[in-house]
C-alpha cells in the first residue's frame, strides 16, 4: 500500500509561483509511476505531469509545458511540482498519484494510489 500526502498549495496572484510536494510512504517512488493531476471547479480531473520509473523521463500536458516542472527526490521519497507563471485557469485541487508502470515501446501507468489533494487558487 502506498500512502501519499500533498502539501504546498495556497493562494497566489497571477504570474506567481508555487511548489507542491507529495511525500510517499509504503514504497519507493523511484520504482513507480508518479504523477500530478488537477481538478478545476466544476470540471473533470486532468493529468498535469508524469514522472516515469525510468531514470528521469517525464511528460506534461500541453498547457503546462514550459511553466510546470515535475521532479523527484528519491532520498526523500518525495515528488514535486514547481509551478511558475500561474494563471487563474490553474485554479484547481491538485492531486498526487502513484502506480505501476508498463513499457511496451512507450510508457503507460496505472495510477491506483491517490493523495487527498491540495488546493491551488490563482487570482487575477
Amino acid at each position: 500500500q502506498v500512502q501519499l500526502v500533498e502539501s504546498g498549495g495556497g493562494s497566489v496572484q497571477a504570474g506567481g509561483s508555487l511548489r507542491l510536494s507529495c511525500a510517499a510512504s509504503g514504497y519507493t517512488v523511484s520504482s513507480l509511476c508518479m504523477g500530478w493531476f488537477r481538478q478545476p471547479p466544476g470540471k473533470e480531473r486532468e493529468r498535469v505531469a508524469t514522472f516515469y520509473p525510468a531514470g528521469g523521463v517525464t511528460s506534461y500536458a500541453d498547457s503546462m509545458k514550459g511553466r510546470f516542472t515535475i521532479s523527484q527526490d528519491n532520498a526523500k521519497n518525495t515528488l514535486y511540482l514547481q509551478m511558475n507563471s500561474l494563471k487563474p485557469d490553474d485554479t484547481a485541487m491538485y492531486y498526487c498519484a502513484a502506480g505501476w508502470g508498463h513499457y511496451g515501446g512507450s510508457w503507460s501507468c496505472d495510477f491506483d494510489y491517490w493523495g487527498q489533494g491540495t488546493q491551488v487558487t490563482v487570482s487575477s
